[in-house]
């Protein structure tokens, strides 16, 4: 496996990603019928997270080859590399990780991926890039996002909402829209950092700025009831996003499917009436539309 390179010094082709998976159709991902990338590697560590596997970047120690039950896996000259044609994807190598990691990722240019992708574009409407946490790669989406465009594909980006994007004009100007997660109240250090594992930062208007701009499609919040003020984070949010129009407000409920067991353990399910109640204070806080 190539080692992901620093931000490119010139040159389309140049960026490398770690990439987890690729969907060649999805309807889950954006609007419409879209390819999902999905790139290895995030530097939050949310304490429900669904793909707990997509977010170290293997090390190549080792310890997965012996335990792969099909020879998928073999060491060549310090790394490890796997044969997908083998594998059965029973997760036994990541179960066997210290790091919980997955070595089935494959490091890949942007001309690449849209290789892969080339036999669904007659029936997709566009390509979002995923993770783990996609924006660690920003020269990376760069190089899709043009060869997005070249195709007449929308791009979107699924993020936590970490990224500046008021940093990076040239990543903004080749996508369509970004989808970032509000995973807790901002505002409150200890609970942002409780919840994401890392310290909070300027999210909100982070999120106002894409709104602004034009390129803020929807944002996330999960729920989970205990884990925080789910009704005051919804209302804040909504108050403060109110005037970007065609902005939608996803609430998801919290399923325990892919969370680490010991994750799972502390955390709930929240029932129908609750998220009902949450969709009613975003709709009375002025937000237009809301998912649940």
């Amino acid at each position: 496996m190539r080692n992901v390179p620093a931000e490119p010094a010139a040159g389309p082709g140049y960026c490398f990603a770690p990439v987890n998976r690729i969907l060649r159709s999805s309807i889950v991902d954006g609007p419409g019928n879209r390819a999902a990338v999905f790139l290895q590697g995030c530097n939050f560590h949310c304490v429900y997270c669904h793909n707990p596997e997509t977010i170290a970047l293997c090390d190549s120690c080792g310890r997965c080859v012996g335990q792969c039950p099909v020879g998928a896996l073999w060491p060549d000259a310090g790394t490890v590399q796997w044969d997908p044609s083998r594998c059965t994807f029973c997760d036994a190598c990541i179960k066997a990780c210290p790091r919980f990691s997955s070595p089935r990722v494959r490091t890949m240019t942007a001309e690449e991926v849209m290789a892969e992708i080339a036999p669904s574009l007659p029936y997709i409407r566009g390509i979002t890039v995923s993770g783990g946490e996609c924006t660690l790669y920003p020269g990376f989406l760069r190089e899709l996002g043009v060869l997005a465009g070249e195709r007449d594909l929308s791009f979107f980006i699924d993020t936590n909402g970490g990224y500046d994007f008021s940093s990076d004009p040239a990543l903004l100007d080749h996508c369509d829209g970004v989808m970032p997660d509000i995973k807790a109240d901002p505002d409150r250090e200890d609970e942002y950092r409780r919840v994401t594992g890392t310290a909070a930062f300027d999210l909100l208007d982070r999120v106002l700025f894409l709104g602004r701009r034009g390129k803020l499609y929807e944002v996330r919040t999960v729920v989970s009831p205990g884990l925080f003020d789910a009704a005051a984070l919804v209302e804040k949010v909504c108050r403060r996003l109110a005037g970007i129009r065609g902005l939608r407000y996803r609430l998801i409920r919290y399923r325990p499917a892919g969370v680490k067991p010991e994750a799972a353990a502390g955390l709930a399910t929240p029932d129908g009436a609750l998220m009902a109640e949450l969709a009613r204070i975003a709709a009375a806080a002025g937000l237009e539309a809301v998912v649940v």
